[in-house]
């Protein structure tokens, strides 16, 4: 073996290893996750003689209500997806027209990132709560949907029980604590889009008419989508730990002929 072929052996042991701790640090030390809201509680946990304590946030409860295909939705059913929700009805003359264009943009990027495979979006789910439900039956929303280019699996619009829609709004995604206490729970109307993590917490409040906080969605969106809970291992790690029979087997070369090259020459050693 030359010393060239040597290098490429060593690189190839190297880089992969080098290449998951770089990875590793970048993700720790320099991403800025969005940040949690409405934390609850903590909870202390002795490790290793060290107390820890770790903030139990407030996690949106499950609701049951209909989308425009006339099926049930359930949030607990949708736990372990990313949501972005916000709250319309077909009939508004003001600000939810622009606000499903947005969301609308939102969801063409998604579905473009997801053909070019860079990052899997199938675990996003978009949601758009009528706040105008006795109107915005099933039929209503399903010819809205349509007009304005939805794509029926990855953005649901819920109707059903008014109360069910307003409480919701109002104790689990807090909306009145975000507009300042002026939202009416007689009839809300706002410009907010709400991001949900995997878990069911809420990571961010966005103006959903408003270009800069939309690109901010679209950046804390590509954090949550790499976000990993704690203790779940690395995608990244667990594949260098499955080729290690790989690993051992390569060193166990480089050794031999490490140990091969550098014995001395006999034509050397008798001159």
């Amino acid at each position: 073996m030359s010393q060239k072929a040597l290098l490429a052996l060593c690189v190839a042991l190297i880089l992969p290893v080098a290449s998951y701790f770089l990875v590793k640090g970048i993700s720790a030390d320099t991403l800025h996750m969005p940040k949690h809201f409405y934390a609850e509680d903590t909870k202390d946990t002795l490790i290793n003689g060290k107390l820890h304590s770790d903030t139990i946030w407030h996690q949106v409860a499950n609701f049951e209500l209909t989308n425009q295909l006339g099926q049930k939705v359930r949030m607990d059913d949708m736990r372990g997806k990313i949501i972005i929700a916000n709250y319309f009805f077909t009939r508004c003359p003001s600000i939810c027209p622009a606000l499903t264009r947005n969301m609308k943009m939102i969801q063409d990027g998604l579905k473009l990132r997801d053909i070019t495979k860079r990052i899997d979006t199938t675990f996003v789910q978009l949601l758009s709560f009528s706040v105008d439900p006795e109107r915005d039956s099933v039929p209503v929303l399903k010819a809205y949907a349509d007009r304005n280019g939805v794509n029926h699996d990855m953005w649901w619009m819920l109707t059903g029980p008014k109360k069910t829609i307003y409480d919701y709004a109002l104790n689990e995604l807090k909306l009145g604590l975000q507009d300042g206490g002026q939202v009416d729970s007689a009839f809300i109307h706002t410009e907010k889009f709400i991001m949900i993590d995997k878990r069911g917490v809420i990571r961010g409040y966005y103006n959903g008419l408003d270009n800069a906080s939309l690109s901010k969605l679209a950046e804390d969106l590509t954090l949550l989508m790499l976000e990993k809970d704690k203790g779940e291992k690395s995608p990244i790690l667990a594949k260098l730990l499955g080729l290690w029979p790989v690993y051992l087997i390569a060193i166990v070369i480089l050794a031999v002929f490490v140990r091969i090259t550098r014995k001395p020459n006999k034509k050397q050693s008798n001159a």
